[in-house]
């Protein structure tokens, strides 16, 4: 199991947007797919992130998404992931 316990809310608000995307980020590095260093610095980009109250809402108020919001610096990163 991986976890961030320097910076858990970060962990959580990564790991969220992944989910709602359809990826899960522990699975992508046991895989093979994502780097832990990728994984890493997508923990960290959302560390530095202003928006974490817009991503909680967003995250609440979503299902299943097609696009991430743009206001998020790991988009990139995570839709590169989708299958």
């Amino acid at each position: 199991m991986f976890g961030y316990p320097e910076a858990p809310k970060a962990w959580w608000l990564t790991r969220g947007m992944a989910r709602i995307s359809g990826v899960n980020l522990p699975r992508a590095v046991v895989e093979g797919w994502l780097q832990r260093e990728e994984l890493e610095d997508l923990i960290a980009r959302c560390a530095s992130c202003r928006r974490k109250a817009d991503c909680e809402a967003w995250l609440m108020r979503s299902g299943p998404a097609q696009t991430m919001p743009d206001f998020c610096p790991n988009k990139p990163g995570i839709e590169a992931l989708v299958a």
